[in-house]
């Protein structure tokens, strides 16, 4: 596949805290690590993101006494799912993966910062009023089409290709590298959200000319 100028990479929380011994662990996040590197050495625009939130943050579980990570509360914006502790800011559970390659990111964007909402997505917090700036980034530089990768597929990736596509993005996802928590069947229904939302899939050895490794 010949990439454009126009195509940019935007690697998604690819953190401690979401891998194996992380505070939020993703089940195979550590296998998303190679082919996003594979891609970072190829593509014109690096994006990375990055959980970070503050230490009392109010989508933990432990800031709503006789609630648990997973249960549901409602916020002033909705409904909000209780997570464990994760991603503080400060801390090695925040840091980007030790493995993961983003010397050549020409951004990196921290969100969940805001001690008051949650922020799935790349591009708008919780609230669905706070931006964060990165639809003008890429528009000032004339990106038109986003590949998205990294951590979690059912979450922050699909709420991030949900509004990419909604501020006339051209989206695609790179299904080997991603991965997702996927709790009651939610990675089917969030792939199914995003090809409804026109969202198109890729493997990353069509990008990069590398075949998966696992491939026989």
């Amino acid at each position: 596949m010949i990439l454009a100028q126009s195509d940019a990479l935007l690697v998604i929380d690819v953190q401690n805290d979401f891998l194996p011994g992380g505070a939020l662990n993703v089940p195979g996040g550590r296998n998303v690590i190679a082919p996003i590197n594979r891609m970072i050495a190829i593509f014109p625009h690096v994006i990375v993101t990055q959980d970070w939130h503050t230490p009392d943050h109010s989508s933990f579980a432990t800031r709503h006494p006789g609630k648990a990570p997973f249960d549901t509360v409602a916020m002033p914006y909705g409904p909000q799912i209780l997570w464990p502790d994760h991603c503080v800011q400060g801390t090695p559970g925040a840091d980007l993966a030790p493995g993961l390659d983003a010397r050549r990111a020409g951004l990196l964007i921290r969100k969940g910062h805001a001690p008051e909402v949650d922020s799935y997505s790349a591009f708008l917090e919780a609230d669905r009023t706070t931006r964060t700036g990165l639809a003008g980034y890429l528009r000032e530089r004339g990106i038109a089409r986003l590949f998205l990768c990294g951590l979690a597929t059912d979450f922050c990736v699909l709420w991030s290709a949900l509004d990419a596509r909604a501020d006339g993005f051209a989206v695609v996802l790179v299904e080997d590298a991603v991965a997702g928590i996927d709790r009651d069947g939610s990675v089917g229904r969030a792939l199914a959200i995003m090809e409804e939302a026109g969202v198109s899939r890729i493997a990353s050895g069509a990008i990069t000319g590398s075949p998966d490794p696992g491939s026989p």
